[in-house]
């Protein structure tokens, strides 16, 4: 009995096989158990811990002292970095919709594009409106300006959603202030600047060819007719995750310009990359200092939050109660979020010091394998197996944090790493992703119907972006 726990916690198969069992175990949990997420990750994270014959010091620190431990570190650690950044975005995305941006998108893009570009100009309207606002809620916001636009083309409801999804879907896959590559900057210590510029480079591509060319040729064979009732809230009965969000707004009558909005969306980014380009190409000095601390997220995210409570709300009429009050209400959601984002950190810190990733990175090794291929397989294999990106991403950046920090990876390297988590992370969405349900019910699919247009969506998105952040990693490491 000795010699079988000694080989599990220090040879490399041993570990390996230890790693391999936690995580069926997570899945299991997750899947057939149906426990939070957040709850299995900390009691399989533990069991791990305690498996793998880690200190209970170590582990959970002492009763006089517990702020180096690997609990409180790795949840620490991680939001630290995230729940700012996120808590940020949420009400960013939250004054936006609410001051009736979308609407003014949706006219702007539609005017120009005309009937026949309505799909296109849907896709567009994911794509600009998905990168301050949350998949589920840009659902919720944008649907019934889908529905009008399947009424006035008179064609399927999927020929316009589809391309909408994939917008929503790349943004919330591989920008930030999106939870999953906000998690992968902390994860794999990669500046989010260039997260934004290869999820940029990674996603468009994927955004194309799921959204745009699959979504056009798959919407003139599937004929879906626009909902009656505009359907009013996401089915109870369904699992979608916990979430249920009713889809009929008051309509803003007097929109704010697409300038204005685009403008707001422009200045985190903007901000970010100046920091990321200042930190290349200029000398130590003022102005450095400026661009770093003006493009650190958390202040580039408040600054645009405030220029938004400003020119959509106080100048618009609302009062500093009616603005608390909406960001009071935005970030209701978010705990759980962060909870789980916290637990996957957890569980990547036990992993890292058990001494599993050293085992993992030699297995890989000797298989010939790729960082970037590991990372993309396993992402794939926690999505298609529990259903949620966040998971995948939280426990693939655990796994392959320790094999990153281990090299000499340029920042451009890492952040191409961190897009082949993040595609991995939304390939084929099927029954067991609350994602999936929302669709179906909000777009008035069966489940045959969802399957054979959102599933292969996110499925094209996912190898797609991958191809484009694998063949660049080929060039760049």
């Amino acid at each position: 009995m000795t010699t079988a726990v000694d080989w599990l916690r220090t040879s490399t198969p041993g570990l390996l096989v230890l790693c391999g069992f936690a995580i069926a175990v997570l899945l299991v949990v997750i899947i057939k158990i149906k426990l939070e997420p957040f709850i299995a990750l900390l009691i399989v994270g533990l069991g791990l811990a305690l498996a793998a014959g880690l200190p209970v010091s170590e582990i959970v620190g002492t009763a006089i002292k517990s702020n180096e431990s690997l609990l409180e570190v790795g949840f620490g650690g991680i939001l630290g970095h995230i729940a700012v950044i996120i808590g940020l975005g949420t009400v960013l995305g939250a004054i936006l919709e609410r001051s009736g941006g979308a609407q003014a998108l949706t006219s702007k893009l539609l005017g120009v594009f005309g009937d026949r570009g309505a799909p296109i100009a849907m896709g567009l309207l994911g794509l600009i409106f998905g990168i301050p606002v949350f998949f589920d809620i840009g659902i919720f916001v944008l649907a019934p300006l889908v529905y009008v636009a399947a009424r006035q083309g008179g064609k399927s409801l999927v020929l316009y959603a589809l391309p909408m999804l994939a917008g929503l879907s790349m943004t919330h896959a591989f920008l930030p202030p999106h939870p999953g590559p906000v998690a992968l900057g902390g994860l794999l210590e990669v500046n989010l600047g260039w997260l934004i510029l290869m999820g940029f480079v990674c996603g468009i591509p994927g955004f194309i060819a799921a959204g745009l060319v699959w979504g056009n040729w798959i919407g003139k064979r599937v004929i879906v007719d626009v909902p009656d009732d505009f359907i009013n809230e996401a089915d109870d009965d369904e699992p979608t995750g916990g979430t249920a969000v009713a889809t009929k707004r008051a309509v803003v009558t007097t929109p704010p310009s697409v300038g204005l909005i685009g403008a707001i969306i422009a200045v985190p980014l903007v901000l970010i990359l100046g920091a990321t380009f200042g930190s290349i190409l200029l000398d130590p000095g003022n102005l450095l200092e400026v661009l770093t601390f003006l493009g650190t997220p958390a202040v580039a995210l408040l600054i645009a939050v405030l220029i938004a409570f400003y020119v959509l709300g106080i100048r618009r009429g609302s009062t500093v109660q009616q603005l608390s009050t909406l960001t009071g209400e935005s970030l209701r959601p978010v705990g759980m979020l962060l909870l789980v984002v916290g637990a996957g950190a957890f569980f990547g810190k036990v992993i890292s010091a058990t001494g599993i990733g050293t085992a993992l990175a030699d297995a890989m090794a000797a298989a010939g394998l790729p960082i970037i291929v590991l990372a993309y397989v396993i992402s794939c294999a926690l999505r298609i197996a529990q259903g949620s990106a966040t998971v995948a991403i939280v426990t693939t950046g655990g796994i392959v944090g320790p094999l990153v920090a281990a090299q000499d990876y340029s920042p451009m390297a890492t952040a191409l790493i961190a897009m082949s988590i993040a595609a991995g992370s939304i390939i084929l969405s099927h029954v067991n992703d609350g994602g999936f349900w929302i669709i179906a019910k909000f777009f008035n699919m069966t489940v045959k119907q969802t399957l054979q247009t959102w599933t292969v969506l996110e499925t094209i998105l996912s190898v797609v972006s991958f191809a484009v952040a694998a063949v660049l990693f080929a060039i760049v490491a």
